[in-house]
């Protein structure tokens, strides 16, 4: 986990539940999404895989189109430039067709462990509010932890991107990774 988040007192934003008497592949997600300080979110999420098969979930092309986006989404485009200074770019659609793309450029990568990038809604008004997202994989015990903090400028930006729906979105999107994990097992 990111020191700024463990240094600071954490909100819990929404129903995800942290299971630590259950084990087994058919165990309850550990799903949380959590509100360190007033311009951060905490996604976090364990997986019943090694960290390196994480990583490639989360950086290849080819793993990210199957998992990444809403439910009743389909994602139209997923391009992944894994370097430093790389770009990606992400975009989903709903049943009405409207576009919604995420844009980053890579900043930070040490691979299986950590990951920086910026992120865009890149959609105007928001098109204009960039947010630092790093991500943290931590193996123990046949698991591995994923964490996932994102740093708005603002509070507003933060708040905005909670009330869009973002908790509903990521878990439905990590319960994904991990059906896709189990079935690779």
């Amino acid at each position: 986990m990111d020191a700024r988040a463990s240094k600071t007192s954490s909100s819990a934003v929404g129903t995800g539940a942290h299971h630590d008497d259950e084990s087994g592949p058919n165990r309850p997600s550990d799903f949380t999404l959590t509100l360190p300080s007033d311009r951060e979110l905490l996604i976090t999420r364990s997986f019943a895989a090694p960290r390196e098969l994480v990583w490639m979930a989360v950086t290849d092309a080819a793993h990210v189109r199957r998992w990444w986006g809403c439910d009743d989404f389909e994602t139209m485009v997923c391009e992944i430039d894994l370097r430093v200074g790389g770009r990606f770019r992400f975009e989903m659609r709903g049943a009405d067709g409207t576009p919604h793309p995420i844009t980053g450029v890579y900043r930070e990568i040490v691979r299986p462990e950590r990951l920086v990038h910026t992120q865009i809604y890149d959609v105007p008004p928001h098109n204009d509010k960039e947010a630092i997202v790093t991500v943290t994989f931590t193996e123990a015990n046949g698991r591995t932890h994923y964490a996932c903090l994102i740093a708005h400028a603002t509070r507003e930006d933060r708040d905005a991107h909670v009330a869009s729906g973002v908790e509903g979105g990521v878990a439905s999107a990590l319960d994904r990774i991990e059906q896709m994990l189990l079935a690779a097992s």
